[in-house]
């Protein structure tokens, strides 16, 4: 499960960190919306990434009886 900060309460001043209340909640936020599009997979859901690894497997099983 992906963490997303409209789910994290802020330490520091108790409200959600996508209200940005105060500095903390206002940093955290920004590093989370940095860290989100990182990766080459980081903007795939769960089902998709499920479903690419079937096509994958497919694919190698079609390799492996070509054999």
């Amino acid at each position: 499960m992906r963490m997303t900060y409209d789910r994290l309460v802020c330490a520091n001043c108790a409200a959600p960190v996508s209200e940005g209340r105060c500095r903390v909640c206002r940093a955290v936020r920004q590093q989370m919306l940095e860290e989100q599009g990182q990766g080459p997979l980081a903007g795939m859901s769960p089902a998709m990434l499920i479903a690419l690894m079937v096509v994958l497997l497919a694919a190698l099983a079609l390799l492996a009886q070509a054999a």
